[in-house]
């Protein structure tokens, strides 16, 4: 089966240090998003394919999202929390905010679909902005009046001159956010809904015109839009249609992307505009939200109550659909069909036996193990001495899979520089400042075990030792004879021996 389908929705890559997990998920989100095989993908140069993760990840695309988990990571990052504000600058007066995580706002945004409008009559852009407006407050207003006669909408802050910057003094952020966007981010062939209360809009429009300033226009309301209107004193409940939020009380704002149901929007206007036959196309493009190093988070605490919803049963659309009100917020939430998880595993940080059982039965784990194809050919020369790289690394492996377990192999992405520069300087690089760290590491300073799984234990030369083992005469040290076992040798690491390209052939015999 071609394309995204072929892939399960919900997929951990698994593994020791440097095998690639991360790089990997680059050709699987690709793969997913642009509903090609996973070996289509990995026969396209990386170069391609990492432009095209980019793209994907980009703001203006927003089908890649990327986050990495944490000790500190929780359900306020992921899905909603509580977030301070500085509601005015002048009196520093301290708010608090419903602010979407990164899951659920990604989720929202996937949710909604690919929009196409085309109509000569309405001259709605292809994927318009919808503006929420306020005309001189709620209700029946005169300023509501003269606007709804004259096709126009109007706002004031008379005194403050016809263009507002970033560096117009007087104006702290909310209203310097509603005056730019009235000014600059409004466009021709958006929509525009004028709110009649918290609830309902009593008018629907198409902006029209240029942003205008006419300081002798209707009183003291000189920033000005020409609109066409479609509907005027009507009232229409907009709470469903904005993902089940109130309308908030600014001037000017845009209602959030990933939460209004532009398709909707666009039945209403059909409703009251008979002349306006759009052509509506949906289609919902295949998302992928990748969280790195899945295994360092706490599951529970970062997932809460959405654990369930992410199986492909329980999703939006499924035969057996699941949705929760989140804490917060109050909405109503569930994860949509064409969102696909993807998580990494390092299996050296934490065994696959010790995850959340809730959390693998969930998720399908595709293991990724040091593979020396992608080392293949890679040796170092130094006269006559040739150093396989594949074939050291994998002598390391197999001790390191006997002393310890496989799950904490080194992997080849460590070696994967020297294709560009095949020498003992790099190897000495490598080694000194990764290998031997993450070996301290794995076997807490156990110099013997270190040693075995160098080969120091049987090599030629002292010279030829990473780590340099010598006979203590613990008499000599105490006095008397100590009631305890004591270490009878000491253990250094020899700097020179990893410039030795003698030191890697000896790790194992026929290298």
């Amino acid at each position: 089966m071609n394309g995204s389908s072929s892939f399960d929705c919900n997929m951990i890559l698994y593994g020791p240090p440097g095998t690639g997990k991360t790089y990997h998920t680059v050709l699987y989100a690709v793969a997913i998003c642009d509903g090609k095989t996973l070996e289509e993908v990995k026969a396209m140069p990386y170069g391609e394919v990492l432009k095209r993760f980019q793209e994907l990840k980009s703001p203006d695309v927003g089908r890649i999202a990327f986050t990495t988990f944490h000790q500190s990571y929780g359900y306020e990052e992921f899905i909603e929390g509580i977030r301070p504000r500085v509601e005015e600058e002048d009196s520093k007066r301290l708010t608090y905010q419903i602010v979407p995580g990164l899951f659920k706002k990604f989720c929202d945004e996937a949710r909604n679909r690919a929009v196409t409008v085309k109509s000569a009559l309405s001259k709605i852009k292809e994927n318009p902005t919808v503006w929420c407006v306020l005309l001189d407050g709620t209700g029946h207003s005169e300023l509501k009046s003269h606007c709804f006669d004259h096709g126009e909408i109007r706002i004031g802050w008379r005194d403050w001159g016809e263009r507002i910057t970033e560096d117009t003094e007087r104006l702290n952020d909310i209203t310097r956010a509603i005056l730019i966007n009235f000014q600059e981010n409004m466009e021709q062939g958006d929509i525009v809904l004028i709110e009649k209360n918290n609830t309902s809009i009593d008018a629907i429009g198409i902006i029209d015109g240029e942003y205008l300033y006419d300081k002798e226009g209707y009183e003291n309301y000189p920033r000005t839009r020409k609109v066409r209107w479609v509907a005027k004193d009507i009232d229409e409940n907009i709470v469903s249609l904005n993902g089940g939020k109130r309308l908030g009380r600014m001037s000017v704002y845009p209602l959030p992307s990933w939460r209004i149901d532009l398709a909707g929007i666009l039945s209403l206007i059909q409703k009251y505009d008979k002349s306006s036959h759009f052509t509506i196309q949906e289609e919902e493009y295949p998302c992928v939200f990748i969280m790195d190093e899945i295994n360092r988070g706490n599951i529970s605490r970062i997932f809460g109550e959405l654990i369930t919803l992410i199986e492909k049963s329980k999703r939006k659309k499924a035969e057996e659909e699941m949705a929760v009100t989140l804490p917060y917020s109050g909405d109503t939430f569930s994860v949509p069909q064409n969102v696909y998880l993807l998580g990494t595993m390092n299996t050296a940080d934490r065994s696959i036996a010790l995850m959340d059982t809730a959390l693998r039965r969930r998720f399908s784990f595709i293991e990724m193990m040091p593979d020396m194809e992608v080392l293949k050919g890679i040796a170092i020369q130094e006269g006559d001495k040739i150093l396989d790289v594949p074939k050291m690394l994998q002598v390391i492996n197999e001790r390191i899979s006997y002393l310890f377990d496989r799950e904490h192999m080194i992997g080849h992405a460590f070696f994967v520089p020297l294709r560009n520069e095949p020498s003992v300087e790099k190897l000495s690089e490598i080694f000194q400042k990764q290998i031997v760290p993450l070996l301290m590491e794995y076997f807490y300073e156990d110099y013997e075990k270190i040693q075995l799984v160098l080969g120091d234990n049987q090599k030629s030369q002292d010279a030829y030792k990473f780590i340099l083992d010598t006979k203590i005469n613990v008499k000599k040290i105490f006095n008397g004879h100590p009631q305890m076992d004591l270490p009878e040798r000491a253990y250094q690491i020899q700097a020179d021996a990893f410039l030795r390209l003698d030191s890697y052939k000896e790790i194992g015999e026929g290298l």
